[in-house]
């Protein structure tokens, strides 16, 4: 079995029951999620040896966090126990014209906070041949970034396949410093996954005079962003783009774009009814890569990805919980949406 690793911070998640404000609720549904760790479930739920890379503290809230990985598939036996607390996130559901809301409470966090030395690189890819990771976990601090960068190095330096998400979070750190940052990382990384804001706030490649807002895109506009960022890192080989159509916070249109050896690839466009957007874009990561490592070619694994993706916006919580067959079955056309007995 192929095994992938993923690095970076699982977090608490804390939700408005429903549609709920913040102010008037007065309960919170408790789960986890984390971009990184959002990817590995989707690989270990299309069957592939999918582990899982962080540092928890040792109290009985992250083992339950570990406890649900370990339920759906993902191999935790490379997370480190120590510093002082998990990561938390709360979610006011958006609906209509109303954006849905987060707000972190994350700082110290023990991933945050732990030692690039804490993790044996070497050790943690026997055997793997990808790993993937996210601009979210750079953005958690120095220490982080510098665990990050080890591990892109070490990734490389032993054969294996680097993806990023860039993932731009304007309430984690500044552009110039997720430039800094992020242009050093990505010297390191094979297949760049990301969207117009992220090619846009991190290395300042815009998407032309593009509106996401305006429920149309331009497809010129985001070749010129994937050929902007080969030029800027020719280690790349290949770029993603996913192209979002913000209609309100209930709809969107979803496709992607993937550009390789100068050649753009689009996927066919889905009119998405969101029951939550959270894990959205992390489940088109892991469509993605399981469709490569599955050899698919790059049409087949764009399609695969975002069908996987149309289907998480359908599921509450952060974890996309579908098969190989749901999402085979979507990306083979049958999006009826009819009860299958």
């Amino acid at each position: 079995m192929k095994k992938c690793v993923t690095f970076g911070e699982i977090m608490l998640r804390l939700a408005t029951p429903g549609y709920q404000r913040f102010e008037q609720s007065n309960s919170f549904e408790a789960t986890f999620g984390g971009g990184e760790a959002n990817v590995a479930v989707s690989l270990a739920n299309f069957g592939l040896d999918a582990a899982f890379v962080t540092t928890l503290p040792a109290n009985d809230i992250a083992d339950s966090a570990i406890k649900e990985l370990l339920g759906l598939g993902v191999d935790t036996s490379f997370i480190n126990r120590g510093g002082e607390r998990i990561g938390i996130y709360f979610l006011e559901a958006g609906a209509s014209q109303r954006a849905s809301k987060v707000v972190y409470d994350r700082a110290h966090s023990s991933v945050s906070t732990a030692d690039a030395t804490s993790y044996d690189w070497k050790k943690i890819f026997e055997g793997a041949s990808w790993f993937h990771w996210t601009g979210i976990t750079p953005a958690l601090g120095d220490k982080a970034a510098e665990a990050t960068l080890e591990a892109a190095k070490t990734a490389k330096e032993m054969g294996l396949t680097v993806s990023c998400d860039l993932n731009f979070r304007k309430k984690l750190w500044t552009p110039e410093k997720a430039n800094e940052v992020m242009s050093e990382l990505v010297k390191y990384v094979d297949v760049c996954i990301g969207n117009e804001e992220d090619a846009e706030k991190v290395f300042g490649i815009k998407a032309g005079t593009t509106d996401v807002t305006s429920g149309h895109l331009d497809h010129e506009h985001y070749i010129s962003v994937a050929r902007k960022l080969i030029e800027k890192f020719p280690n790349l080989k290949k770029v993603s783009i996913t192209l979002r159509e913000s209609i309100s916070a209930s709809r969107n249109g979803w496709a992607a774009m993937i550009y390789a050896d100068d050649m753009p690839t689009f996927s066919r466009k889905y009119d998405i009814t969101i029951v939550d957007r959270v894990g959205g874009g992390d489940s088109f990561a892991g469509g993605l890569i399981y469709g490569m490592m599955a050899g698919k070619n790059d049409e087949d694994a764009l399609n695969y990805a975002v069908a996987a993706s149309c289907l998480k916006h359908t599921i509450s919580g952060d974890y996309n919980r579908v098969s190989v067959e749901e999402v085979e079955r979507l990306a083979g056309g049958d999006a009826s949406g009819r009860v299958q007995r």
